[in-house]
């Protein structure tokens, strides 16, 4: 079998809906998922605020990673950040993951990034341990914070 990578384009944005969703449902995160094929294709392909890259197995879509730049301003460079990355379960285990990382990490380093950087659940210690074989290291003296919906919302107008 062969592994391959392309660039979505946007009559792909059931495809990377439905990706998508399995990866909220595997995440046990589907009720959050709040995205549309509307939005997806503003965002991804009209407003380009982000790239997806689908992972092929013989010319078939079984993987999904999609990633926007960040910035760093201690490295003053930008940085790529992997939002999402899924395979599905039916293909795991046959080097894909680290595949596509190593696809994104050659994305990276073509465009002048100093790092690629990701979250991770706490609980998903398959993928965890996957990371770390990688020599990803925990970002553990970080904590993330997020405003979202209607607190968002209430520091705007305040």
């Amino acid at each position: 079998m062969e592994l391959t990578f392309r660039f979505a384009v946007k009559a792909d944005t059931p495809l990377i809906l439905r990706f998508i969703r399995e990866l909220a449902d595997y995440e046990r995160l589907l009720s959050q998922v709040a995205a549309d094929e509307e939005t997806l294709a503003c965002q991804l392909f009209e407003k380009k605020n982000a790239e997806v890259l689908f992972a092929l197995e013989d010319g078939v879509e079984v993987g999904f990673a999609l990633f926007f730049h960040n910035f760093s301003t201690f490295l003053g460079r930008l940085g790529l950040y992997l939002e999402d990355l899924y395979i599905r379960p039916e293909h795991r285990g046959k080097g894909y993951g680290k595949a596509t990382l190593k696809k994104l990490a050659a994305i990276a380093q073509e465009r002048g990034c100093g790092r690629l950087e990701w979250w991770c659940l706490d609980w998903n210690r398959p993928s965890i341990a996957f990371y770390r074989s990688l020599g990803a290291e925990p970002m553990s003296q970080w904590t993330v914070y997020r405003l979202s919906g209607e607190t968002l919302r209430e520091l705007a107008e305040s």
